[in-house]
């Protein structure tokens, strides 16, 4: 059977789902709808230039207007949202309404349980919801899911990960490969994670570690950061002693990012500046946001997945980088295509009605198996 896929958001990470619907989604049709119609339709352009076909069309569509998602939606048997976390419970209502099995970028783990909150709703309307369905939170832990079901009588597992510029250039050593909000939001706020076999809240930027991988990469710095871990902390809270997260970056970065935060440069509460209300996180997108988006845009994700029971162990490692031939980016590839095989399976119809776990329902072996068709090099030692 032919499907029906939108993809909300004509970004980086919504044009390599885009692409990934039509190479392997059994696709009829592929609606890129954005607010921008010109961003959306340069889109939509590009993918179906790349694979000689017409099936990606462009659509303008204002997520706020959800009346306008709904009608949206009931011509989709799918949708993926690639747009800002803090939308997709409303958007995840109009499916459910709509009858459009849903997943989403995700991000930010109490929007996900408010998800959550409409399993039930989910169910009756016999339309799958699977938030946070992008890199971390999403493909990495489905593959933490695959080792900790592998290891006998596992006790930890440890996600490092992180998107970073192949040439690094001052002052922060680091290029956007997504939303400015997603990263301040992963940033600063709470992580959710396992220690000392109870789940527990811990401050981002904290518990610095050194990390190494294979030159020309060598040495970076891991810290805690928000969202990664999703549901995950819940799900094996009682099975593990620890679960956790942390996001990579070059050495430096760390030191840096803290600063400004506690300078208050990223703080919600408005402030007074000769008269205006301005809220200092905003203010900060606006200026350095376009700073992190120049310069040579070729990028590398670095990955590495190590769980350990009491006398095993596997580590799963995964080195991607910038596609010249297509133009892709690493963390599109990573995060749009992580995000795209789980809504193929969705269509394929791999997953029970209701708003559902990633790492409870994710069939793994599928899930690796779609990894290595896309030719992810997954390098798994045990």
């Amino acid at each position: 059977m032919a499907i029906r896929y939108t993809v909300l958001g004509a970004g980086m990470q919504g044009q390599a789902a885009a692409y990934d619907f039509v190479r392997f989604g059994n696709a009829e049709s592929v609606c890129l709808a954005d607010i921008n119609l010109a961003a959306a339709e340069q889109a939509a352009q590009k993918i179906n230039d790349l694979l000689k076909t017409s099936i990606v069309c462009a659509e303008q569509l204002d997520i706020k207007d959800i009346e306008q998602v709904k009608v949206r939606f009931r011509q989709s048997d799918v949708c993926l949202s690639a747009v800002p976390y803090f939308f997709n419970y409303k958007l995840t209502e109009a499916a459910i309404e709509a009858g459009c099995h849903f997943c989403d970028l995700g991000g930010n783990t109490d929007v996900v349980f408010k998800q959550h909150e409409l399993t039930k709703s989910a169910e009756e309307a016999g339309v799958t919801v699977l938030p946070d369905c992008g890199l971390a939170p999403g493909m990495a832990n489905i593959l933490a899911a695959h080792g900790i079901a592998k290891i006998e009588q596992p006790r930890k597992a440890l996600i490092r990960v992180g998107g970073l510029p192949q040439n690094p250039q001052p002052p922060l050593g680091y290029h956007l490969f997504f939303s400015m909000e997603g990263l301040t939001n992963e940033y600063f706020g709470k992580a959710h994670v396992l220690k000392n076999n109870q789940r527990v809240e811990v401050d981002t930027f904290t518990e610095l570690e050194d990390i190494e991988f294979p030159e020309p990469f060598g040495k970076c710095e891991a810290f805690m950061t928000a969202g990664g871990t999703s549901t995950c902390p819940w799900t094996f809270e009682g099975k593990l002693e620890e679960y956790d997260e942390k996001t990579i970056r070059y050495p430096g970065h760390y030191e840096q990012m803290k600063t400004i935060h506690e300078l208050g440069l990223l703080g919600l509460d408005t402030v007074d500046v000769n008269g205006q209300q301005v809220v200092p996180r905003q203010l900060f997108h606006a200026v350095v946001e376009p700073l992190l988006k120049v310069g040579d845009p070729k990028d590398v994700v670095l990955l590495r997945i190590t769980v350990s029971g009491e006398e095993e162990k596997m580590v799963m490692e995964l080195i991607d980088t910038f596609d010249d031939a297509t133009g892709f980016s690493a963390m599109q590839r990573t995060t749009g295509w992580g995000a795209s095989i789980v809504a193929i399976m969705m269509a394929e119809g791999d997953f029970q009605p209701g708003c559902l776990r990633l790492e409870e329902a994710v069939n793994t072996h599928k899930y690796l198996q779609q990894m290595q068709k896309r030719g992810f090099d997954l390098k798994v030692t045990q």
